[in-house]
Order: structure tokens, then sequence, then C-alpha cells
């Protein structure tokens, strides 16, 4: 593969397949997108092709205006949506979508997921957030540039910032993860279903399950992103 993008497409190939390899999708509901800054251009699966056929060649190279650079396919029909984003979001690196079972659930349920233990406060401080079903105006309009537009408004309107809150949910819809690389976005994307997960089964349990307390939050967040973290080597 002689490209002068070979990098940056065998990178957003292995988010790809790791994608598939952790479970996190099915048949071909999915996509990573890993973008390159110092060219203004972003790598993303082509549309439609199963994770087994798919090979580091196949991959689409679009700019943030969703205009193909390099390749021969159709980029993911969600390639509008990761423009947007890595427009509007300068500090990101890659982005991840998935139609994971648990996600989706409280997606559907058109619910935050609230912060009930230390793994998501090993994560991250707040509930993840699940923004509103999306307005019929933008449903009617450019849908995938759309649901760009309604992830900025759902992190806008609660007041989060996309590098603390690194996963949302669209209501209805599903979840979409980032992080300073495709590689990152796809381990948020794990991270988001197996938290996902517990609530679920928390709420199963005891459907009056108290929030995690506030001391336990901070604890358990600054041990591996404060500025004293001493979580690893």
């Amino acid at each position: 593969m002689n490209s002068s993008y070979q990098s940056l497409k065998e990178e957003c190939y292995e988010a790809n397949m790791q994608l598939d390899a952790l479970g996190l999708v099915i048949y071909t509901f999915g996509n990573v997108s890993a973008v390159d800054r110092s060219k203004g251009a972003f790598a993303i699966k082509p549309s439609g092709v199963p994770y087994e056929d798919l090979r580091p060649e196949d991959i689409v190279i679009v700019d943030y205006d969703n205009h193909i650079i390099e390749g021969t396919m159709r980029p993911s029909s969600d390639t509008k949506t990761h423009a947007f984003l890595y427009k509007n979001w300068e500090g990101i690196g890659g982005i991840a979508h998935t139609h994971a079972t648990y996600s989706v659930a409280w997606a559907q349920a058109q619910r935050d997921i609230p912060i009930f233990g230390t793994t998501h406060a090993d994560h991250l401080t707040a509930d993840i957030p699940c923004a509103p079903p999306m307005r019929d105006a933008l449903i009617e309009g450019n849908y995938e540039h759309n649901t760009g537009i309604q992830i900025l408004e759902c992190f806008e309107e609660k007041g989060l910032d996309p590098m603390e809150v690194e996963m949302v949910l669209l209501g209805n819809h599903g979840p979409f993860s980032w992080g300073k690389n495709a590689a990152k976005a796809v381990y948020n994307s794990k991270v988001l279903e197996e938290v996902a997960r517990m609530a679920y089964l928390t709420l199963q349990i005891n459907p009056n399950a108290p929030r995690l307390k506030d001391a336990l939050i901070k604890k358990h967040f600054e041990r591996k992103h404060g500025a004293n973290a001493y979580y690893g080597q």
C-alpha cells in the first residue's frame, strides 16, 4: 500500500478490527475513524464492508468537509458526524460508533447512565450523558451532519467538556465515543458498554440504588487522572 496516508489507514484498520474483536459490533453496524490534524484529514471504515473482508487498503481518507481524498469505496454512512466533531473539537484524535447492546438500551430508554460505582468513576466523574432524540427539523435535514449538532448541543446544554467526558448516548440511537486516538476511542466504547451493563444490573438488584458518593468519585478519578495520579507504571 503506497500512500502518504498509509500509517493513518493502518491505525484506522486496527481500531476497527479491535471494535469487532471486543464484541461491540453486529455485522457491519459500527465504525472507527482516526484523524491526522497536520493533513486536515481522517481515515474511516468504508460503508457496509464486513469486518472479515476489511483490509487496510479499503480504508477511505476524507477531509473535514466530507470530500474523499483517497479510496475507491464509499466511506461510512456516519462520516459526516465524524467530520463535524473533528471540525468542532480540535482535541480529539479518534471517534468510534457502535450499536453495542447495553449502551443502545440506555439510549433507547433516553436515560443518562448514573455514576453508581468506582468502575465508572475511574473514567469520568459525571453521569454518561444521553442526548435527547433528534429534533424533527434536524431529522429532515442533513441527518448525519446533524447528528454531530445533536452531540454538540447536548454537551453545551449540560456544560460538559468533551476532553473530560469522552462518550455520549444519542436518544433512541446509540453511543459515540472518542479519545486522543482511534485506539482510545475504541477503549472508551468498551468502557461505556461495560458501565452500561453494570448500571443496568445494579438497577435490577436495587431500583433505588444510590449514586456513588462524591469522596469516592474524586478518589477513583484522581488515582488515574489527577495531578498526583499513581495508578499504573
